[in-house]
């Protein structure tokens, strides 16, 4: 239905963890994806790392996804304090509808409770009022999600997640990037289709043409 997809990523390595299966098969299905990172969270890097080191893993996880790098775009809002941006995130996004004139965008969820993720929820409700919106799940950061919308995954979709997420030689120390995790939260979703593996989104807005 859908052949121009938009992933919207707060900070690198968003979009992987709540879609990156999806990514890889919507790829494989030959539709086209662009992927938009806001910060590369330099802020939070660890000390023994170069400052734009997620710059480079975000490169070689959206890489591995098989993304192209024409369509992997980056911007630099400063970690944590989204709200204090929120216009110019505005801005940008409009400035990405008129770009990309995406057909779907995937973004964070309206029950995730990180100030940068809601903000950009917020934004993109703003900015794509013409497009359908799914919100993406990071159990993480949600008291609660509405599981209303899956795509279902086969095995190589969830291998080529687990292997993006190890781009990021950085964030290995959290606990949901352990492909355990990942797996098992496939499983969990795929399970309520009687699948093997799924991704399940929020419906945020639903247009159909």
């Amino acid at each position: 239905m859908f052949s121009k997809i938009l992933m919207l990523s707060p900070h690198t390595d968003d979009a992987e963890l709540g879609c990156g299966g999806s990514i890889a098969k919507f790829l494989e299905e030959g539709k086209d994806v662009y992927y938009v990172a806001l910060s590369s969270c330099e802020k939070s890097v660890p000390p023994e790392y170069p400052p734009d080191i997620l710059k480079k893993e975000v490169k070689k996880a959206t890489r591995a996804l098989g993304i192209k790098e024409e369509n992997l775009i980056l911007y630099d809002f400063p970690v944590r304090d989204f709200p204090e941006h929120r216009q110019k995130i505005l801005d940008t996004l409009i400035e990405i509808r008129e770009r990309i004139k995406p057909e779907i965008v995937f973004t964070p969820s309206s029950y995730d409770t990180h100030q940068d993720h809601i903000t950009v929820m917020k934004e993109t409700l703003r900015a794509f009022k013409k497009c359908t919106i799914l919100g993406y799940e990071q159990p993480w950061n949600n008291i609660t999600f509405n599981t209303l919308a899956f795509i279902p995954l086969r095995e190589e979709h969830i291998q080529k997640k687990i292997d993006a997420l190890k781009c990021y030689e950085t964030q290995k120390y959290r606990k949901y990037l352990n492909p355990e995790f990942i797996r098992g939260l496939a499983n969990t979703r795929g399970t309520q289709l009687e699948e093997k593996y799924a991704e399940a989104f929020e419906v945020i807005r639903w247009v159909l043409r």
